[in-house]
């Protein structure tokens, strides 16, 4: 069985007290220690020790870097904190992939990077500059779903539908890997992937209709 994920919100305060810093003045520290560290620099992102290749850090405009995505270089300029979950959805418009718990708890975010599953919410954009990236936009060809695709419809493997790009994302990677020789084995490798309607029997009966 697939374990259950708890989410936290994240969002209740820590209330001040002698002994306790609140949750404002902890994150209003450091903001502030952030801003004075990029005013009047341009930092070198690579090796560390100033790599040319390395793309910059422009002021406050950002970091230009190439993601390729989907057979396609898209040029973009993103802050060095940002997601590639966060890039793919708020700069490129590809929201097929979807932010679910954030905390790479649930794999509703699931994408390839260079073939190889990675949760996107905690993968940096410039950590996977020119390295090939593949959502679920990505594993149609034109109108022709993939085999993993329609395996999900064929088997009604989805209830809300929210987690399903990860999951056919997350389950093409599994049977590329090999990882399909028994039920129990591909519920395994898609433990990472949390679906709250429960439809498991159906998402592992699509996978095996693919492997074989």
């Amino acid at each position: 069985m697939v374990r259950d994920v708890v989410y936290d919100s994240g969002q209740e305060p820590v209330r001040d007290n002698e002994n306790r810093l609140s949750r404002r003045r902890v994150l209003g520290s450091g903001a502030l220690l952030g801003a004075a560290t990029a005013v009047g620099t341009t930092v070198g992102v690579g090796s560390g020790h100033g790599d040319p290749a390395g793309p910059e850090v422009l002021g406050a405009g950002g970091v230009d870097i190439t993601l390729r995505v989907n057979g396609r270089d898209r040029a973009l300029r993103v802050e060095p904190r940002v997601t590639l979950l966060d890039a793919l959805r708020e700069r490129l418009d590809l929201t097929g992939t979807k932010k679910g718990c954030d905390q790479g708890a649930c794999g509703a975010c699931t994408v390839l990077v260079d073939g190889e599953r990675v949760n996107a919410c905690l993968t940096l954009a410039i950590m996977v500059r020119d390295k090939e990236i593949t959502t679920i936009e990505g594993l149609a060809r034109g109108d022709r779903l993939s085999p993993v695709q329609e395996a999900f419809l064929d088997r009604d493997a989805f209830q809300c539908g929210y987690c399903t790009p990860g999951q056919i994302v997350s389950a093409t990677a599994l049977i590329a890997e090999g990882h399909t020789r028994s039920a129990e084995e591909i519920r395994e490798w898609m433990s990472g992937n949390i679906c709250r309607c429960a439809a498991y029997p159906n998402i592992v009966a699509a996978i095996e209709d693919v492997a074989r």
